[in-house]
């Protein structure tokens, strides 16, 4: 694990004596309330020290669900394994999970790993065929329902392939259900023990969990909120209805691709030891940082952001860093990491579902965008 000679914890005010990196996050921490955030926690690491800083009612050292982030975890863990000669990036998904991925024009035949890990497989997102993750009534009544990876694969083949393997690119949450799959295969284990005996161990990650069925967020953790759209929602303006406390849910149904819980000090730990190579070989990380282009819709929120394997690479004032965020019930998760792994910052937000103040105008981009490129920039 990495130690810091230091930590400076930054009280929740917009009155921080003087000017200066500090005084700007905090700022821009109380602005991401204005945007709807409830609370905001975000820690960044460097090799001198870590600056935390929080607005709102969220603990120093609150534990909360990283969404999608699990994805890189995820992907870590698969290259380990292709180091190891294990498998290899353009092994067929048939030739793990033989026959399971068919229908509908999804073929696991014609589909590489590496297109898994990078979202271009063209395989839909199982999502689409879960309403109850989109509705109030419908998650009040499901909250605590689980799925399994196998569950959530052939709930995907209910609907036609989104292009041909290889040919575009489109997020697919699919894409990494399928992965944790393939680490069970080569492995012998579920995919939640190799992430916890590869990644959360050896590197001393002792706040991040793998929950499965589990539907507690360990202590301490801020309440999180999920707003739900309204009858007139639109993509431009979801029309949110009041928040519910949506801590406590059953995770499963993001397993592979979004179940786990951690921290800002971990996440960051993470990050940084991965681009530093104590996770990957050189020849893994530099698959994993191979990218391909993303689509319109994220580009939009991330301009000029490419896809990698499990990474984003996203350009900032000071030349660009690795990332991968992610979006779950009651929590946003936003992060980047030098390529040097110098510096790294983690962001959590209490809710992924923010309504802005009155009169406050909608961001260009993503909400975090700004307090990101201060965090390594500035």
């Amino acid at each position: 694990m990495m130690n810091v000679l230091a930590t400076t914890m930054v009280a929740a005010t917009l009155t921080i004596p003087g000017g200066g990196p500090a005084a700007t996050l905090q700022r821009q921490a109380d602005e991401l309330r204005r945007q709807g955030a409830p609370a905001v926690l975000l820690e960044v690491d460097t090799d001198r020290r870590d600056l935390r800083v929080r607005s709102g009612d969220v603990p120093w050292r609150a534990h909360f669900r990283i969404g999608s982030f699990t994805k890189t975890y995820v992907a870590a863990t698969l290259l380990q394994l292709v180091g190891e000669g294990k498998l290899t990036l353009e092994d067929k998904v048939d030739t793990w999970l033989p026959g399971l991925v068919r229908g509908n024009g999804n073929d696991g035949r014609q589909i590489t790993v590496r297109q898994l890990l990078q979202h271009t497989s063209g395989l839909p997102d199982y999502l689409a065929g879960m309403p109850y993750l989109f509705d109030q009534r419908l998650f009040e009544q499901h909250r605590y329902e689980g799925i399994t990876s196998r569950e959530a694969v052939r709930l995907a083949l209910t609907f036609p392939r989104e292009f041909a393997p290889g040919t575009s690119w489109n997020y697919s949450n699919t894409n990494y259900m399928l992965a944790g799959l393939i680490i069970e295969k080569v492995t012998g284990h579920s995919w939640r023990t190799a992430v916890r005996d590869r990644i959360v161990r050896p590197l001393g990650l002792t706040e991040t969990t793998l929950p499965g069925n589990d539907p507690n967020v360990p202590n301490p953790h801020a309440v999180g909120y999920e707003r739900f759209p309204g009858p007139d929602a639109t993509p431009e303006d979801p029309d949110y209805g009041e928040p519910i406390d949506a801590t406590r849910l059953n995770p499963t149904w993001g397993g592979a691709a979004g179940e786990i819980i951690s921290t800002v000090d971990d996440g960051n730990t993470f990050l940084r030891a991965l681009m530093r190579g104590r996770v990957l070989k050189p020849a893994q990380l530099a698959e994993m940082k191979r990218t391909v282009a993303v689509s319109d819709e994220f580009r939009a929120n991330w301009p000029g952001a490419r896809y990698g394997l499990g990474l984003v690479f996203v350009p900032n004032s000071c030349g660009g860093s690795w990332a991968h965020g992610g979006d779950i019930h009651g929590f946003k998760t936003r992060n980047g990491v030098k390529p040097d792994g110098s510096r790294s910052v983690v962001v959590t937000i209490n809710t992924d579902s923010l309504k802005r103040d009155a009169g406050v105008p909608k961001p260009a981009h993503d909400v975090t965008l700004d307090i990101i490129d201060t965090a390594l920039c500035k």
